[in-house]
């Protein structure tokens, strides 16, 4: 399984980004797949999830209310909405997926995509 993450950039601050990830492979209900981050020097951290079956959402407090989570069953991706950017969230972001449905650890993730950066500039 290759995961695709695309729709990283540069933007300003307040501005908005959408970040799409696809090439799954079959999904089951009880998948999760979830957006992690990492900044340079950083350890890499959670950022949503979403179970595959239910549609359930969780976020990281950092991101609540500014980012949303989604999938398309149909085409088998996920999407990351973000808005309301902020230079904190300068990261390359990465979608994984975990048979856990729900988990913020990533090590529980046994796929990733490459990683598509995302800058923001105050």
């Amino acid at each position: 399984v290759q995961l695709q993450a695309s729709g990283g950039g540069l933007v300003q601050a307040g501005g908005s980004l959408r970040l799409s990830c696809g090439g799954f492979g079959r999904l089951f209900s009880s998948h999760g797949m979830g957006w992690f981050r990492q900044a340079p020097g950083k350890k890499r951290e959670f950022v949503a999830n979403i179970r595959w079956g239910a549609g359930t959402t969780v976020y990281a407090d950092s991101v609540k209310g500014r980012f949303t989570i989604s999938r398309d069953k149909a085409n088998n991706t996920v999407s990351l909405q973000m808005n309301s950017l902020k230079p904190e969230d300068t990261a390359v972001y990465y979608c994984g997926r975990t048979i856990r449905g729900l988990s913020y650890s990533p090590g529980e993730y046994d796929f990733w995509g490459q990683g598509t950066q995302v800058t923001v500039s105050s």
